[in-house]
Parts: structure tokens; C-alpha cells; sequence
């Protein structure tokens, strides 16, 4: 088969290409320059851009992702405020075949709405239907899993849409399982979740104080050090010193060492104030600036950033990727974690749902039923046919479902019922909002094109693995005073007996408070629990914090504390571990229930043995990777991806349109998944 146009034929590499990195050319000295000396200190830009991607095709595939980064349109107009009204009621256009009114009515035109199958019922999935819905077309939702909409939006809970069974000990609780914390700054999920009435309040990336300010009280815990985050702001040597890192950076904090090292990049988008705050630049320079980034940058790995560019040793890439959660996408694309960063800038406020971000899909499912649009579920796609290209005319102009259904889909249930059932979804066109790695499952006939099918099997997705524990008490909420009140409740002088290192190790104190419900500690995770104890008898100091997290170096990694109470409940529900990609996948390796007592372990290494007092034997578990329809966390990107595969993703193909937030240059965020569905909508609409 000749090479699509958009192919990249073999050329010369840089250093670290993505295809090196597919290959496994992931050596230190490979992704460092194959041994180049490194730069002192950052330098600016150069003027002549590295070799890759280069000429006017790679010049353009530059600048599309700097609009995609800016959310701009062909001609450099602001998409996000006409997304926005789209999504808060105003609605598609009034043009096309379709206008506004019930499913299925006629518009003004006397033509009906086209005949629309949604595959996913993620938020992409979910919006796109309810804009079409909304517009007069006739949208059939199907969905592989068999009782739970949302994607990665999935909240452990008591009843809600999916009829969970209760996850707790106290039914009152609730956590998330994926998404948890939205960015004030994302325009679409906040004006939607305020368009539907949904509440919401902050939650707190910082731990903050009585007052809500943010108070840095939370622990980092690495290489035997513990240390609360305010006081490794004002002396962060102990720390710097354990990694060994240069005299010169022993006084700066990771967090100012890495600013530093961005600094120069950030400078082509954007100014510095006298306060450090950054002001992007007018419009078309800003533009420029990200697309000089994406050229220059564009095919390197955060790793080669940090050595080639940044010039730090690798005592130094330990500490910041330790402390600033870098350490494993040092391989991935630099772009993906620069992106990130530049969009969520530490000023950012985020925010939770009342109830769970579950809430969300709720108001979206009712929506949909209001609007009498379906949403099968346990229906999984195992093949999708087309007919021809989806268009009509010498023109080239969309002309879809003149001539009869265009789109077939074949879908199998999981036999939940004790029946496997096969069932087909006809349609004019369908919006597929699965990920490319689950798509890639899923038979597409004719085949799709050349660049379409590369992007669908080279798309990276990364892992992600939380482990939550249930407490009956909010214990990092404590000072000293609350601890010997609650200890003295199980046993007296056990409050000393913690402080001296003298307490039982042999699992008897396991959920021994008087508040901890009975019967979900069973004997076998006692057993387990004292297999897994940690060895050390060390008794830090109460924690004393409301939200915020915690990071340590342990298998745990990065450990966060619930923003708020649940209403009507004492106790709480700990984010006990929340890893990323190498560090994900090792978790994964373990059952669900053997998780357990390994994150509680890891979690009395940085907050002293005395917390399994609380803990009530019920915990919950989500990895993203082994999730059967998830099929990773995100797709993040590795070295070359956004040039070479981004402007391919969202790429109609004949009736066949692309959504999901993979689609989006804000991969894992709702905001990325509900931008995707808007612009697929428009296009469904218009075609």
C-alpha cells in the first residue's frame, strides 16, 4: 500500500525520536544526546529550529497544534466562547439539515435530522449526543459497560445513576475513582457544570488553614527525610542533600529549579511580572511563540529536555522528578507535561462536585432521557462498516444519509443476564468516541486511511492506579491533642505506647477504635497487614492538614486528603496512592484486595502507625489500564506524537466522526473531552 500523504517516510533521526523510543532506545545516553556535553544553564530558543519536523508540511503541522494548545480556529479566531454559549444552551448553529427542535422533527428546511450513533458514553460521548439531540437529530447512545456512563469520570459510591452496590463501611462515603479536581480555568466543564445546576466547591490542591489559606503542612517524605512542604520552602538543603544533587541547587527548592529551566521556553508565549505571574502575549504573537515551541521542542523527551536543554545531572532530574511527579514520563513527550503545566498554572483554583463528578454524568443522562434520546448499555462494538466516503457532489460538500443507512455497527453484551446478546445500530453517520487503543478492538470496514489507522495503533496511553482506604475518623485533620483523646479511647496509655514505639505490630490494633464499624477486617487481612507491616516504629508529629497531599518516595507516591467532610459522616475516605505510568503498572500487577494492606503500609510510613486504629478494612481500587474499556488512563503522548499523529486524530473519515478527549490536545480533562464533542457535534451538524 503506497504511504498516505501525511506519512513521514524515513528520514534521519534526532536523537530521540518517538519511533527510537518504540523501538526501546530509551538509554540515558540516547535520550541525553548520545552523550553530548550538556549546557550550564537553560538557553534561550535558538533562531534555526532542530531538523524535526521540518519544511512547510511540518511548519503547518506546528501551528496546528499551537491552535489546538490555544483553541484556535483555521484563521486564529477564539473557539472557546462560541464552545461555551454552544454548551450552555445556545446551542448548534441554525444551519444544515437539522434545527432546533424535538428529536427526529423536521426543521425549517422540511429535512429531518440525521439518524446518529454515539459509541461511548464518556462526557464526550454524552455531550456530543445531547447538542445533537438538542439540534433535531435522532442520537442513540450505545455503551459497553453495562450499567455505568462517564469513562474515566467514575465515583465510588451509595446508589447514583449506576446503581452501585455501597463501596464503605459508612454509606455516606464517596471518592473518586478518576476524575476528581476541575481547573477553574477550563471555560467548558465550568460554565456546563453551572449550566446544570450542579454544586460545586473548591478543592484544595494545597492543604489550607481554619481560614482557607493554604498552609503547606503536608509531609514530603524521600530518602528517610520527613519534612512538611512550608519548611523545605524556606530550607529545602536536607532534602537536596539525600539526593546529592550540585552545591548550587542544595538552597532551591525543585519546584524554582525546574521554573527556572521552563522559563526560557514559557518566554516565547508569554511575559514575567515584577511578580512572577505570566501574561500570555497579543493573540498572533502568542500563536507564533507556541508553534516555535512545538517546532523546536516537538520531538523530545521531558528526559532529553531536562539534560540536553535544562543541563541538570541526574542527582538533579531525581529530585524534581521525585518531588514534582516526573519521574515516570521522563521518556514521554516533553510537550505533553510542558502543555500541562502552562495551561494549570500554580494560581489556578480548582474546584469538586458536590456528591462525586459522577453528578455531572448524572445531569447528563437526564438530560438525555428528557430528550427521549437512549443510551443502550451493555452493548460493547466489535465491528463498525461504512459505505463509501460519506460525501456527494463535485464539490466535495458533506451529503450523508440521502441514500439509506451509511453506517453499520455490530455490538455484543457481556451476558451479564446470563444471555450474550449480538445486536446492530444503523445510522447516517456515527460519532466514535472509544479510545484508539480500545478502537484499535474494534473491526472498521473499508479500512480507515493510511493516517487514520497509524494514529489508531501508534496513539500512546499511559497508566494510572489509585488505591483509597476508608478511616471512621479524619485523622490528618488532628493535632496531639485529638490523637491522645481517641487513643485513650481504645486503650489506655496507648497513646504513649505509639510515641515510644511500643505498640503491637501484630495486626490486634487493626481498626480497634470504638468508631470503626465491624465486619470488614477479617482475619486474613490481619494476617496480611502484619506480613506487610513496615518495619520502622518512628511516630511523626499529628499532620494537622484539611486537603492537600503528601508525596513520598514509597510505592505510594503521592497521597491526598479529602478537601471536605461528607456531610452526616466522621470519618473520611484517604486517596492513600495515586501513581502514574511504571509507577501505576506495578501496582497493577496486584489483585485488587492485596493492594490494601501494601498502600496502608506506605501510608504509616509517612503518617506513623497509630492511623491503622481507624482504618475500617473497606478499600477501593481503580486501575485505568486493566479497566476493560478504558484501556489506559490518557493518551499522553510520547516524543513527535502531537506533529506527527495529533492533526490526524480527530479527522473524519467518510460518516465516521472522532470525540473523546484524545481528540483534544487536553488529554485527561473533562474540558478536553467536552471541546472534542462541540467541534464533532458542528461537524455531524453541518454535514
Amino acid at each position: 500500500m503506497a504511504p498516505h500523504k501525511d506519512h513521514h517516510t524515513a528520514e534521519a533521526a534526532p536523537p530521540l525520536s518517538r519511533r527510537r523510543f518504540a523501538a526501546g532506545a530509551t538509554t540515558a545516553a540516547a535520550v541525553a544526546g548520545l552523550g553530548a556535553a550538556a549546557p550550564a544553564a537553560p538557553a534561550a530558543l535558538p533562531e534555526t529550529p532542530s531538523p524535526e519536523p521540518s519544511g512547510a508540511a511540518g511548519r503547518q503541522a506546528c501551528l496546528a497544534v499551537a491552535r489546538a494548545i490555544l483553541l484556535l480556529d483555521e484563521d486564529g479566531a477564539e473557539l472557546a466562547p462560541r464552545y461555551e454559549r454552544i454548551l450552555r444552551g445556545g446551542g448548534l448553529p441554525r444551519s444544515g439539515a437539522a434545527r432546533t427542535g424535538a428529536p427526529g422533527t423536521p426543521g425549517t428546511s422540511g429535512t429531518p435530522g440525521k439518524k446518529v450513533l454515539v459509541v461511548g458514553a464518556g462526557p464526550a460521548g454524552l455531550a456530543a449526543a445531547l447538542l445533537l439531540g438538542r439540534a433535531g437529530h435522532r442520537v442513540t447512545v450505545v455503551e459497553a459497560n453495562g450499567n455505568r456512563a462517564g469513562g474515566r469520570i467514575k465515583t465510588f459510591r451509595t446508589g447514583g445513576h449506576e446503581g452501585a452496590e455501597q463501596p464503605f463501611a459508612d454509606p455516606k462515603q464517596y471518592a473518586e475513582a478518576g476524575a476528581m479536581r476541575i481547573p477553574g480555568s477550563h471555560p467548558l466543564v465550568m460554565g456546563l457544570i453551572d449550566e446544570l445546576g450542579l454544586k460545586r466547591r473548591r478543592f484544595h490542591l494545597v492543604d489550607v488553614d481554619a481560614d482557607g489559606r493554604p498552609a503547606y503542612r503536608t509531609w514530603i517524605a524521600v530518602n528517610g527525610v520527613r519534612i512538611r512542604r512550608a519548611d523545605y520552602a524556606k530550607d529545602p538543603r536536607a532534602v537536596n542533600r539525600s539526593f546529592g544533587v550540585p552545591e548550587k541547587y542544595l538552597d532551591t527548592p525543585a519546584a524554582q529549579i525546574l521554573g527556572r529551566a521552563l522559563d526560557p521556553v514559557r518566554d516565547e508565549y508569554s511575559t514575567a511580572g515584577p511578580d512572577g505571574k505570566r501574561v500570555n502575549k497579543p493573540l498572533p504573537q502568542c500563536l507564533e511563540g507556541w508553534a516555535r515551541v512545538v517546532e523546536r521542542f516537538g520531538g523530545w523527551s521531558m528526559h532529553r529536555f531536562l539534560t540536553e536543554h535544562a543541563g541538570f545531572d541526574e542527582r538533579t532530574i531525581d529530585l524534581i522528578g521525585t518531588l514534582e511527579n516526573l519521574t515516570s514520563r521522563l521518556p514521554l513527550s516533553f510537550l505533553h507535561s510542558f502543555i500541562g503545566w502552562s495551561l494549570i498554572n500554580p494560581g489556578t483554583v480548582f474546584w469538586e462536585l458536590r456528591g462525586g463528578t459522577a453528578t455531572l454524568v448524572d445531569a447528563l443522562l437526564k438530560e438525555l432521557e428528557e430528550l427521549k434520546v437512549p443510551v443502550r448499555f451493555d452493548r460493547r462494538a466489535t465491528r463498525v462498516e461504512y459505505r463509501g466516503d460519506g460525501r456527494g457532489g463535485d464539490d466535495g460538500t458533506p451529503h450523508i444519509g440521502a441514500d439509506g443507512p451509511a453506517v453499520w455497527i455490530d455490538t455484543v453484551s457481556e451476558g451479564r443476564d446470563g444471555a450474550v446478546v449480538r445486536e446492530q445500530f444503523t445510522g447516517d453517520c456515527a460519532v466514535l468516541t472509544v479510545p484508539f487503543s480500545g478502537l484499535r478492538q474494534i473491526q472498521i470496514a473499508p479500512a480507515l486511511s493510511y493516517g487514520k489507522r497509524r494514529a489508531v495503533t501508534e496513539l500512546h496511553y499511559d497508566s494510572a492506579t489509585k488505591v483509597l482506604l476508608e478511616f471512621s475518623r479524619r485523622w490528618w485533620e488532628f493535632d496531639e491533642a485529638d490523637w491522645k483523646r481517641e487513643l485513650e479511647r481504645v486503650r489506655p496509655g496507648l497513646y504513649d505506647a505509639y510515641r515510644l514505639g511500643r505498640a503491637p505490630d501484630d495486626g490486634s490494633l487493626l481498626g480497634a477504635h470504638p468508631s470503626v464499624p465491624r465486619g470488614h477486617i477479617s482475619a486474613a487481612q490481619r494476617v496480611h497487614y502484619t506480613a506487610c507491616r513496615w518495619i520502622s516504629r518512628d511516630q511523626p508529629e499529628a499532620a494537622g492538614v484539611t486537603g492537600g497531599g503528601s508525596v513520598c518516595d514509597n510505592p505510594n507516591r503521592f497521597m491526598f486528603n479529602p478537601s471536605h467532610r461528607v456531610a452526616g459522616s466522621e470519618g473520611g475516605v484517604l486517596l492513600a496512592s495515586y501513581s502514574w505510568a511504571d509507577d501505576a503498572r506495578r501496582w497493577d500487577c496486584l489483585d485488587d484486595e492485596a493492594r490494601y494492606p501494601y498502600a496502608l503500609r506506605g501510608v504509616q510510613q509517612v503518617y506513623g502507625q497509630r492511623v491503622e486504629v481507624f482504618y475500617t478494612g473497606a478499600g477501593r481500587t481503580q486501575s485505568w489500564q486493566r479497566d476493560p474499556y478504558a484501556y489506559g488512563e490518557a493518551a499522553v503522548l510520547l516524543p513527535g506524537q502531537h506533529t506527527e499523529l495529533f492533526p490526524l486524530l480527530g479527522r473524519r473519515e467518510g460518516p465516521l466522526f472522532f470525540a473523546g478527549d484524545h481528540t483534544s490536545i487536553r488529554t485527561a480533562w473533562i474540558e478536553g473531552a467536552l471541546e472534542s464533542a462541540v467541534r464533532t457535534a458542528l461537524e455531524v451538524h453541518r454535514a
